[in-house]
């Protein structure tokens, strides 16, 4: 582009993040609330609506309380939720319940199965794993009907294979066996009610993903990377820019 690196860094020195109100959409909007980290001290969680970033917080670690401050800022700023949509961090939906008893929640299919993938991999072993991972692929394909009633078919089918124990030779105590793939089903059990809130209220547009977020996210990243001398602060006012203008 022709313009001298001391010219970039000159503008980036004088750049200001964005402290200014804070414009929420006029209507009822569905809010997608997510977190990354750029190092593993460094991190931002970033609400959106309408494709939009509205507000953001940078974070040194992921806590309930950032999400809470995200969203209270936004409500203090009058903006009414007719949904939120949000990814596996655990606690954000006990808060949700608790201040928001009547909004619809909506859990990020695509996070559910990368919690399977976490417990499972990507190639079970086991049979009853194959079948659970494949079962989980199908939650962006099908409904909360379907998905419910073939889930409580593995569970029946494996549901002996499940309960096995094994006995520890040396402190004699009896333990799960198949630990692992018994907490990709809890898993899927416990968030079963807010996979398919998006086909629950159809009215709404339910993203049934924070895919808005995560893609973002990659752009973001790849944005920063290219400028890896940058010292903290000069980095800081680059992410801050691009969330403003994103």
């Amino acid at each position: 582009m022709g313009i001298h690196p001391k010219t970039i860094r000159k503008s980036f020195d004088s750049h200001s993040p964005f402290i200014g109100e804070i414009k929420v959409p006029r209507e009822p909007a569905n809010l997608i609330i997510d977190a990354t980290f750029f190092t593993r001290s460094s991190g931002v969680i970033i609400a959106r609506a309408n494709s939009k970033n509205l507000a953001w917080k940078e974070i040194e670690t992921e806590k309930i309380e950032h999400y809470e401050a995200v969203i209270s800022l936004l409500q203090s700023a009058g903006m009414i939720f007719s949904a939120f949509v949000i990814d596996g961090k655990r606690g954000v939906l006990h808060m949700l319940l608790r201040r928001y008893t009547n909004t619809p929640i909506q859990y990020c299919q695509f996070h559910q199965i990368q919690t399977i993938t976490l417990y499972l991999s990507r190639r079970p072993k086991l049979q009853a794993g194959k079948e659970l991972r494949a079962l989980a692929l199908t939650l962006t394909k099908t409904d909360r009907l379907t998905f419910t009633a073939n889930l409580e078919k593995w569970q029946v089918t494996w549901k002996d294979f499940l309960a096995e124990k094994t006995i520890n030779p040396i402190t004699r105590r009896q333990s799960f066996t198949h630990k692992r793939l018994r907490s990709a089903y809890r898993s899927l059990t416990t968030n079963l009610p807010y996979l398919f809130t998006c086909l629950d209220y159809p009215n709404l547009k339910i993203p049934n993903t924070t895919n808005s977020c995560d893609g973002s996210f990659a752009h973001w990243k790849n944005k920063i990377k290219i400028h890896r001398g940058l010292c903290k602060e000069r980095k800081r006012k680059m992410m801050n820019y691009l969330l403003e203008n994103s």
